[in-house]
């Protein structure tokens, strides 16, 4: 089945603009009369039959709609940003995939990059939400100063996975189901020792995502299977 993606639904009609639009009536050769299937990106999905076609939208007659099962409980990862803006990617696209709720991109003191095209990134989740028949996207954050951000947190459950402490509990064994939870990953040359004095000071818990030394998306990626996996 092929999911398409529009926020523009005003009470039984909706439109879909320029890319998705295109995809639709272009790519896929979806004619007027034509059924899709599409979703708000807030939680519902629909049912609806084309019934006209312009050069850069068309618009669609809802027919069917639900919502999509809840979850009682929430995946926050919180990331720095990868020198290889691939690895970010992989990691957002993989992660929306599993089943992650928002992703917040962090500044550290030893991040190599300081800068992301959030739009990019965001219709790498778009795809990805429509690409595992999800109704829900992800929440994206902007980067953010880590201090700044940990100092105005308010999850349930806060981590971070850092290397070098081996008393640090397993994430499987710290984090309880059904909960809110964060997790926060560091840049490839992980959190300096001020920045995990300051979130342990804040609240957050040390934890451990492996016995190996994983990359950041990896961690990251590896902390969201772990939580969802809990909540199974």
């Amino acid at each position: 089945m092929n999911l398409f993606y529009t926020t523009d639904i005003q009470g039984e009609m909706a439109i879909l603009h320029e890319e998705e639009a295109r995809h639709c009536t272009q790519v896929l050769r979806k004619k007027i009369s034509d059924q899709i299937h599409f979703v708000d990106g807030k939680n519902t999905f629909y049912e609806g039959v084309i019934i006209e076609i312009g050069k850069k939208d068309c618009s669609i007659q809802i027919q069917q709609k639900r919502a999509e099962a809840p979850k009682d409980y929430r995946v926050h990862i919180a990331i720095a940003p990868t020198k290889n803006i691939d690895r970010l990617e992989w990691f957002a696209e993989k992660a929306t995939e599993i089943g992650i709720d928002e992703i917040s991109l962090l500044l550290c003191e030893h991040s190599e990059r300081k800068n992301i095209r959030l739009d990019r990134l965001e219709k790498i989740l778009i795809a990805a939400m429509k690409q595992s028949l999800k109704a829900t996207l992800p929440k994206l954050n902007d980067m953010i100063a880590f201090d700044q951000f940990i100092a105005q947190t308010a999850d349930e459950q806060r981590f971070i996975a850092y290397l070098g402490e081996l008393s640090n509990p397993h994430l499987k064994y710290a984090c309880p189901p059904k909960a809110n939870s964060l997790v926060l990953i560091g840049p490839e040359g992980d959190f300096s020792a001020q920045e995990i004095q300051n979130a342990l000071k804040t609240g957050f818990k040390g934890v451990s995502l492996s016995n190996s030394r994983l990359r950041t998306e990896t961690a990251g990626l590896v902390a969201c299977h772990i939580i969802n996996f809990l909540n199974e």
